[in-house]
């Protein structure tokens, strides 16, 4: 592991199309990288945000065709950075299958993409509030984790709902992640309740930094998002917040040793057993 690393969170709030999604984030990952960021990273569903159904089908297209993917991957290695695409909503490659794919994109500063991971688990509820949410009638799951070398140490994947799966968060650590990033469109009923108990949790599983970059606002969609990007440490503690939901920046300066004592203090990735299940 490097010894530290500047990064951004580019907190947004997603238009419905690619192009619109793109002339938002790139100003926002401009003046990023102006400030120093070397690794940026924007949210769950960074390229477009449409969920009403007469538009959605038309305005997703392949990865390969996609305007943000394309426009970030010229973008970082223009400014000589790395870019984490929180995820893109893309059409999927499955035969049969016309869900999208909600799909984290690791770039490098070259613009080649690194790493690609499909996020895991869907987000099918009813909230108290009356919300309802079937992402699996849109979004076809992924099959696999993921794990990505970058110049600083190890980055673990996931996407947003993943966060209530502490078992994929530990697979990842014990994989070498030395930070496990977590874009999001949270709800804000979930957001308000959840958000940062779940990001620390996961952290302190861990001993690793979780960088929470989010969605935050009413979008044009109608949906509502939480905001607060977050970045926390890996014994749990806050290194830096958001705490509103506009579009905005989050600098924050991660120290990689910080990993290494606290792994050291609490060794419980080395402390599995294996055990029966109960009936």
């Amino acid at each position: 592991m490097s010894a530290s690393l500047p990064i951004a969170l580019i907190q947004t709030r997603t238009p419905a199309t690619q192009a619109d999604g793109l002339a938002h984030l790139e100003p926002l990952i401009r003046q990023a990288a102006a400030e120093g960021a070397k690794f940026i990273l924007t949210p769950e569903g960074s390229n477009l945000l449409e969920q009403r159904k007469d538009r959605r089908g038309l305005a997703i297209v392949s990865e390969r065709q996609d305007a943000v993917v394309l426009g970030l991957r010229h973008l970082a290695a223009e400014l000589g950075v790395w870019i984490l695409i929180g995820s893109a909503i893309v059409k999927s490659e499955h035969e049969g299958d016309d869900r999208a794919a909600n799909r984290s994109l690791l770039i490098d500063a070259n613009g080649g993409l690194v790493a690609r991971y499909d996020k895991l688990h869907v987000f099918d509820v009813d909230l108290p509030n009356g919300e309802t949410w079937r992402e699996s009638s849109t979004i076809r799951p992924g099959d696999g984790a993921a794990v990505a070398d970058t110049p600083w140490g190890r980055l673990g994947l996931a996407v947003c709902y993943d966060i209530r799966f502490p078992h994929l968060f530990r697979q990842l650590a014990k994989a070498g992640a030395c930070m496990i990033s977590v874009p999001a469109a949270f709800t804000v009923p979930t957001g308000e309740a959840h958000w940062e108990t779940l990001l620390r949790a996961r952290a302190i599983e861990t001993g690793a930094f979780v960088l929470a970059p989010a969605q935050g606002g009413t979008h044009e969609d109608g949906r509502r998002t939480w905001g607060r990007s977050t970045v926390v440490g890996p014994w749990g503690e806050i290194v830096a917040r958001l705490d509103h939901d506009e579009p905005g920046i989050l600098h924050a300066k991660l120290d990689f040793a910080a990993v290494e004592t606290a792994r050291a203090s609490v060794p419980a990735l080395r402390h599995d057993r294996e055990f029966a299940a109960p009936l």
